[in-house]
């Protein structure tokens, strides 16, 4: 069954000092499963990669590594949100809009969410949909 997959997971399988039970299951749930990710994901991606350059804890040649890695994995970006249910759903559950568009999906799809975000977390599960994470 397809799932939902946030930047949060995806972020930590580049660094190691913060690797995660549940991140390193969604990963292995790409090997039979396909996430779904928002256009805004591949920003995001990108945004971390760049932030943690800065900081130098990786090399850009690192980040290049990685995002090629993410082109060979069963991902697919949804580029039709619900525009109003985004904003229902951030107003609903108190969250960004970058973090109700993942929502967004999970509900449209009625599809299970791989997050760390602990107010996505709490509004996937107030949405009755399994959340695999915190």
């Amino acid at each position: 069954m397809p799932f939902v997959l946030d930047a949060s997971i995806t972020a930590t399988w580049r660094f190691p000092d913060e690797t995660d039970t549940c991140a390193d299951a969604a990963m292995h749930r790409l090997v039979d499963d396909q996430a779904i990710v928002p256009a805004l994901w591949c920003i995001e991606i990108r945004n971390i990669l760049v932030v943690n350059e800065r900081r130098g804890r990786i090399e850009p040649a690192e980040s290049d590594v990685l995002l090629d890695e993410l082109t060979r994995l069963p991902i697919r970006i949804d580029n039709n949100p619900d525009k109003s249910l985004v904003l229902s759903l951030a107003r609903k559950h108190g969250l960004t809009s970058f973090d109700a568009a993942y929502l967004d999906i999970a509900v449209r799809l009625t599809a299970p969410m791989a997050t760390l975000d602990r107010a996505l977390a709490r509004a996937v599960q107030a949405e009755q949909l399994p959340c695999l994470g915190v």
